[in-house]
């Protein structure tokens, strides 16, 4: 694919993200920073990796940058055999609107809408009447056992019951990449643990791959394969 077309995108040898000597330098200040310095990292479909590290390694700039919300310096991010430098603004946000889903350590989620709208934005910006989007929204809800509260706004929620809002709309759009920064962060220690007992359930039941960015061991243990970020490049931990 060079432009965006209507395909799903199709992991070429099962690889779903392909990061090739990716390289972030910020040119802020007396003298350039390298953050990230030609990075490279695999991640098959259905494969959880989670990336730990110090504060200020880069670990939200790699997250940045595989999700296209930054553009790298050098170097490249694939996923699904397609090339996110290859693509136009216009054309790089259809690609994260149908492809990528996004979990932050804060929700995000929109003040003035309920919990099932907030999960049915995505799909409703993708052009989707919103019937359709607030009854798939519904059925993300039931799935990460937030059914009962889809009239509920964000401010009604609990903070976990606001960060599995988060998920559900991450997932409505059936993203082939799921990226997570910090998604237990904000969280009590019970309810980081139903955090990750659905995400257990969910890497078990979907072919997304999840990059999940992480301070805390027992989420990173819970993934496939852990990578350290440390002097702009991964190492297995």
């Amino acid at each position: 694919m060079s432009e965006l077309d209507s395909r799903s995108p199709a992991s070429g040898d099962n690889i779903m993200l392909d990061c090739r000597q990716l390289t972030r330098i910020y040119s802020e200040g007396p003298q350039d920073l390298t953050v990230l310095d030609h990075l490279d990292l695999q991640v098959r479909a259905g494969e959880r990796v989670a990336v730990v590290g110090s504060s200020g390694s880069g670990k939200t700039t790699l997250l940045n940058l595989l999700g296209g919300l930054d553009r790298p310096s050098g170097g490249e991010v694939i996923i699904g055999g397609q090339s996110l430098a290859g693509l136009g603004e216009a054309a790089l946000g259809s690609f994260r609107n149908r492809y990528i889903g996004f979990v932050y350590q804060f929700h995000h989620l929109l003040a003035e809408f309920t919990a099932a709208e907030n999960v049915a934005l995505p799909l409703i910006i993708r052009g989707q009447t919103r019937k359709v989007a607030v009854d798939k929204a519904q059925k993300l809800l039931d799935r990460v056992g937030m059914a009962p509260r889809g009239a509920h706004k964000p401010g009604e929620l609990s903070g976990g019951e606001r960060q599995r809002v988060a998920i559900a709309r991450a997932l409505v759009t059936d993203p082939s990449l799921v990226l997570m920064d910090e998604p237990t962060g904000n969280l009590d220690q019970d309810t980081a643990a139903n955090i990750l007992a659905m995400m257990d359930e969910l890497a078990a039941t979907t072919d997304c791959a999840f990059v999940v960015v992480t301070h805390d061991m027992s989420l990173a243990a819970h993934q496939d394969r852990t990578m350290r970020l440390d002097r702009g490049q991964l190492s297995a931990v």
